[in-house]
């Protein structure tokens, strides 16, 4: 048996629910080995409103994880996250071009849950200029696709469709905007654009506030499709049943997080081919 080989670049959330932990535990259920180099170092303070603090790992040390990563061989497929500085994401790019990396997933982390600022406005920019060209797949939620396209605010359908051209537009193959639960609708729609044709993929809307994670949940789940030979397509469509199951079985980890359940996908191994 050959295990495919996944890797995520991205922040470590101490609450376990979201960031690398997350792409590890969905890379886990596809039955993919999964590899993790840190960013940024993601915690919550309970005595402020659990108000969350960012910080960045040293650009160095992220390449030294990389070339510990890589050295051994190319991985089938890849995804960031939250990358924490301009340096880092100079450093994933340069790994992207040294080590040809190919199924490449751009999550462009801007936010984080339950807060509406851009972290660090340039790194928007870097994720824009350096990592959207080399990438086969990004996912922004509706907040970064409006940053991305320039079209600000996305409320619809349609809005959503005219951000995914503009961001196709900057190199990226395909983007996938992530409408989930957001829009004004019955529905949790996420968009699929390829440069020529648009794809819908919607469920019914789960009612509950425990789905923390959800957003890079679903990108590892595209990432970990595609390490297993998927069409975008394909990989999209299972990783929205994928986070779906997740959301359904969400739980209350505390008084402020609740994560979704990356194992309510049961024999992910067997059941995804």
């Amino acid at each position: 048996m050959t295990i495919k080989k996944t890797l995520t670049v991205a922040g470590s959330d101490s609450s376990g629910g979201a960031g690398l932990q997350a792409d590890l535990k969905t890379f886990e259920e596809y039955g993919t080995f999964g590899f993790s180099a840190i960013t940024t170092i993601v915690t919550m303070d309970p005595d402020n409103n659990w108000a969350h603090g960012v910080t960045p790992i040293d650009a160095g040390l992220v390449r030294e994880q990389l070339k510990t990563i890589l050295s051994g061989g190319p991985v089938d497929a890849m995804k960031t996250g939250m990358l924490g500085s301009v340096d880092i994401i100079r450093a994933t790019r340069e790994a992207i071009d040294q080590y040809q990396l190919k199924n490449v997933v751009i999550d462009p982390v801007m936010v984080c849950k339950g807060e509406d600022e851009l972290i660090q406005p340039e790194n928007a920019e870097a994720i824009r200029d350096l990592l959207l060209p080399v990438a086969t797949v990004t996912t922004p939620n509706l907040f970064e696709a409006g940053q991305l396209s320039g079209l600000g605010k996305l409320e619809t359908v349609e809005d959503m469709k005219r951000a995914a051209e503009k961001i196709n537009q900057l190199g990226v193959k395909y983007v996938v905007i992530k409408g989930g639960k957001a829009l004004e609708s019955n529905k949790a729609i996420d968009l699929l654009y390829d440069g020529k044709d648009f794809t819908i993929y919607e469920v019914e809307k789960v009612d509950t506030d425990y789905n923390h994670g959800a957003g890079c949940t679903f990108a590892a789940a595209i990432t970990a499709g595609l390490a297993k030979g998927m069409t975008v397509p394909e990989a999209v469509q299972k990783a929205k049943d994928f986070v779906t199951a997740a959301i359904q079985n969400g739980f209350a980890l505390n008084k402020f997080i609740g994560p979704v359940w990356h194992g309510a996908y049961n024999q992910a191994e067997k059941r995804i081919k």
